[in-house]
């Protein structure tokens, strides 16, 4: 059974001082409902670079720490960005790649993004690969023709010793969906998660794309989240506005360790 994944993206969020108290409260919540943490579900917070370090030094049990971007280069003349070198020096754990509002606003691209999935691998960082698509993209019914070239492209490079042991996961965003809360039905997630599978199926193997995780980010909240992350192949969220308080994104974490108490088929 794959572990769930609830990752807190705080986005452009946050002070020193308010990402202190964050993790110190989120420790306190972890520290009083350990049973499944780690093991069965776990927690991963991406707070902006100016606090990775201290998320690192303050980082709750069990949780891993996440940058919000990376560049592919190790290191180069590239003025204001992170290299992965940088990231691995820091003791960061992973990086979100292609997020939604990335492709959006600054023009990253699939080719650009299989770089990044490599560079992050070699690093020792876990890749989670952001994917989806528009509403138009949908209305014209090409939602898992674009989600399908966007793996295809972003995971080309990959191999499938480094696909197995880097840690991938990959995140759908239908990204009419993020920051307007708006959220798929839990039968129209599924259905894409479920191609989603399959892609990584034929990209891989089917057995490594059994191990993958693939999560759900698209306006999440304690509400709904039981319904998403009861679907077979739904592996956890990508928490964006409900992840940047302790009571919401901790009810989202409660509602993926009652799931897995009740042993999700």
């Amino acid at each position: 059974m794959r572990p769930l994944v609830i990752a807190a993206n705080w986005k452009m969020h946050k002070l020193r001082g308010e990402a202190l108290e964050y993790l110190e409260d989120l420790g306190t919540w972890m520290d009083e409902h350990p049973e499944g943490l780690g093991t069965r579900v776990e927690v991963v917070v991406a707070p902006p670079f100016t606090s990775l370090e201290l998320a690192v030094e303050h980082r709750p049990p069990h949780a891993r720490i996440y940058a919000q971007t990376m560049h592919q280069s190790d290191q180069g003349a590239f003025t204001g960005e992170v290299s992965p070198a940088m990231l691995r020096d820091l003791g960061v754990d992973g990086v979100l790649l292609g997020h939604s509002e990335r492709r959006t606003y600054y023009n990253e691209n699939d080719a650009a993004l299989s770089e990044k999935v490599v560079a992050a691998a070699e690093f020792g960082l876990r890749p989670m690969l952001c994917v989806g698509e528009t509403i138009d993209e949908r209305r014209d019914g090409r939602a898992q023709d674009i989600v399908r070239e966007q793996l295809t492209t972003a995971l080309s490079d990959l191999d499938v010793i480094k696909a197995t042991s880097s840690g991938l996961s990959v995140a759908y965003e239908p990204v009419w969906a993020i920051g307007t809360g708006e959220t798929a039905t839990a039968e129209t997630a599924q259905e894409m998660h479920h191609a989603i599978r399959d892609v990584l199926g034929a990209i891989f193997n089917h057995e490594i794309a059994e191990r993958i995780p693939v999560l759900y980010g698209g306006s999440v909240k304690p509400g709904n989240a039981p319904e998403l992350l009861g679907q077979h192949d739904i592996d956890g969220a990508l928490v964006g506005g409900a992840a940047l308080e302790v009571e919401s994104f901790s009810g989202i974490v409660a509602a993926g360790l009652d799931l897995v108490a009740g042993a999700k088929a």
